[in-house]
């Protein structure tokens, strides 16, 4: 269903009617019988110089429902006691909701084709990636950046479009803001952040995400008694996240770690996995990869 924002242009204004102890209920409920609306989301506000005024409360609309329905709405209302609907009678609005004049099959045919196009955008955002390394050891160029390179051949492989974005400080205001930045203006369907995700201070990335998404899946990886070494946190975890129909991924730093995720990330996101699904996956695999590390340290 081709839904339109109408930006706050909601009034609807039928001219050339005339009315006398007609049902301003009735008139309001035809109107959003022939707009596909329920009856509580119109309202009429205003009567005057042979002029209805109705405020429509729904601020979003099924484009379909309203093109073209000029004539039957003011066929339907002129079988309305106390209603007369003159030869010269129109249908006018400032904002979208005037396509109810319009010539009903042209009009289709535009949406049809705007849908479309929508959806060749949409599928071409989706396909967009970006990747934030993150740490002041990277931003000084102290160690080598290998998540990005990795994550880059990887998806750009399985045809994805693949950014490279800026060293993300350790600081959550500075993380939250790129994040965000990058959702809102950058035009990409998913974001990968490497490293800030462990249990010390300055690791802030989870934080941030869940800034962005409450309700971001963020299962632990492993766990840590608060206090031992540096461990400000009780543990290790990732984050999935979704900010403005962008999801928002944070792997760990280490490259074994980002290397065995990025099968079950493709995975997810052609099969288009749930934000919980997707990090339960995640985390349970990089569960296994520690285990193992575990036992072979152990071992030696």
């Amino acid at each position: 269903m081709t839904q339109f924002d109408l930006l706050r242009k909601t009034e609807l204004k039928i001219n050339r009617i005339l009315l006398k102890n007609a049902n301003l209920t009735d008139v309001a409920a035809n109107v959003a019988d022939t707009l596909g609306l329920a009856h509580r989301e119109v309202v009429v506000v205003d009567y005057r110089d042979e002029s209805i005024t109705l405020d429509i409360l729904n601020g979003c609309v099924n484009a379909y429902n309203i093109v073209g329905k000029k004539e039957q709405l003011l066929d339907k209302l002129g079988t309305l006691p106390g209603v007369h609907v003159s030869d010269e009678a129109n249908v006018r609005s400032d904002g979208m909701l005037g396509w109810i004049s319009l010539d009903e099959e042209p009009a289709k045919q535009a949406l049809l084709k705007s849908e479309q196009m929508v959806s060749e955008i949409m599928s071409n955002i989706a396909r967009r990636v970006i990747v934030f390394s993150s740490g002041a050891e990277v931003a000084e160029k102290q160690i080598a950046d290998t998540n990005t390179p990795t994550i880059m051949k990887h998806l750009e492989s399985e045809g994805y479009k693949v950014s490279e974005g800026n060293t993300l400080k350790d600081d959550k205001l500075y993380i939250y803001s790129k994040l965000r930045e990058a959702a809102d203006i950058g035009g990409y369907g998913v974001i990968i952040t490497t490293g800030g995700v462990g249990a010390e201070d300055k690791d802030q990335t989870v934080e941030a995400i869940k800034e962005l998404d409450s309700e971001a899946a963020t299962p632990y990886i492993c766990y840590f008694k608060i206090g031992t070494g540096r461990h400000v946190k009780d543990g290790i975890k990732i984050a999935v996240g979704k900010y403005n129909d962008t999801l928002i991924i944070a792997l760990p730093g280490p490259n074994d770690e980002v290397k065995a995720s990025l099968n079950i990330i493709v995975k997810g996101l052609k099969n288009d996995c749930s934000k919980t699904v997707l990090a339960e996956n995640i985390a349970g695999n990089l569960r296994k990869i520690l285990r193992e590390k575990v036992s072979n340290h152990h071992m030696h």
